[in-house]
């Protein structure tokens, strides 16, 4: 694919934000920072622009850094991966240089909850957040700061399609927290909940452009996979509605891909374009933003270089990184699977 010119951003913030001089990435010229990795899946940075990566099924996270092996820094207690769950989403804090918090998404025996705990102390794990069903496929599991310092997790309906529309449950939603699990004093639509938007499948993509507003990728049943401009309040029409059906109880996604084309995890922000993880896919797709909330049309890239992708996240420096999910039993494995890939931009 051809790349695309370079262009100047904002400079932006950890949470949400496109560091300055901003460009796309060179597709042709990725490095590799880590192999031998099993279904690496939530992903953040730290301040000296190391990551940390969580394994689903080890319950491990680890810190990488391009030209060092990973090292395990972490393991977090009580993971129970089956199928699709594990230790899921990660997100570092905001003020992660005050209070030292890595924030974490995970199914235990008997729930999916989210945690936090210090890299100076990883055994000290702090739950925030308990109690949302659990099932071996439709998990959700990313969770990311945002720009207004909330946190946000992507919750699945756990297999469960009553979950999605009912305003008690908490699975098939959006969540919005204060760091430390609370709701917030204002934002969220219903007092006392944190349930920002509901209708959803599978959310597995969180992201923010330049202007605050917020993206979600979300897994179709058997015909559409999408991403949706998210807004408090909004229903996203799972499960009476999959893809686009202009019924105006329910919200239209801005982007729809068949679920051949996609099953999209993971999704970012660089400049003005959203990037998104492709599985059964195995491509990523570059969604240029308008600036209004739409979306022009998507392009593929990568595809079938480096197999199932799952999640790809802006470094601070400006690089796309983007891991492989090759051995999360629907892949197709090579021997340095599953990788952490790192693009530049193009300079």
């Amino acid at each position: 694919m051809a790349v695309g010119s370079v262009v100047v951003a904002l400079s932006l913030t950890m949470a949400g934000a496109v560091p300055a001089m901003a460009a796309e990435p060179d597709f042709g010229d990725p490095q590799v920072v880590a192999t031998g990795l099993t279904v690496p899946w939530g992903m953040g940075f730290l301040p000296d622009g190391s990551a940390l990566v969580a394994e689903r099924n080890s319950g491990r996270v680890l810190r990488v850094r391009p030209g060092q092996a990973p090292v395990v820094v972490a393991t977090v207690a009580g993971v129970r991966p089956n199928g699709e769950a594990g230790l899921l989403g990660l997100a570092v804090s905001p003020s992660y240089a005050d209070d030292g918090y890595v924030y974490v998404y995970f199914t235990s025996a008997s729930d999916n909850r989210i945690a936090r705990f210090t890299l100076a102390a990883p055994d000290d794990q702090q739950v925030i957040l308990s109690g949302l069903a659990r099932a071996s496929i439709h998990d959700g599991g990313r969770i990311a700061f945002g720009p207004d310092g909330m946190l946000y997790a992507g919750v699945g309906d756990a297999s469960n399609t009553a979950n999605s529309q009912n305003p008690e449950s908490r699975n098939g939603k959006i969540l919005r927290m204060t760091p430390d699990g609370g709701v917030p004093e204002s934002g969220n639509p219903i007092a006392g909940s944190l349930v920002y938007t509901l209708g959803h499948r599978n959310v597995q993509g969180l992201a923010w452009d330049a202007d605050g507003r917020m993206y979600a990728s979300e897994f179709g049943q058997n015909t559409w996979d999408e991403v949706n401009l998210i807004e408090a309040g909004v229903n996203y029409g799972w499960p009476t509605v999959e893809g686009r059906a202009g019924d105006p109880r329910f919200r239209d996604p801005i982007v729809v891909w068949s679920t051949a084309e996609a099953s999209p995890s993971g999704a970012t922000v660089v400049d003005d374009t959203l990037y998104v993880a492709a599985l059964r896919g195995t491509r990523l797709w570059s969604v240029p933003l308008d600036g209004t909330g739409g979306a022009g049309t998507p392009v593929a890239r990568l595809q079938g270089q480096f197999g199932r992708l799952r999640t790809a996240e802006r470094a601070p420096d400006g690089a796309l990184w983007v891991t492989t999910s090759n051995r999360d039993g629907r892949g197709n494995p090579v021997a340095t699977d599953d990788r952490v890939l790192r693009f530049p931009p193009v300079s």
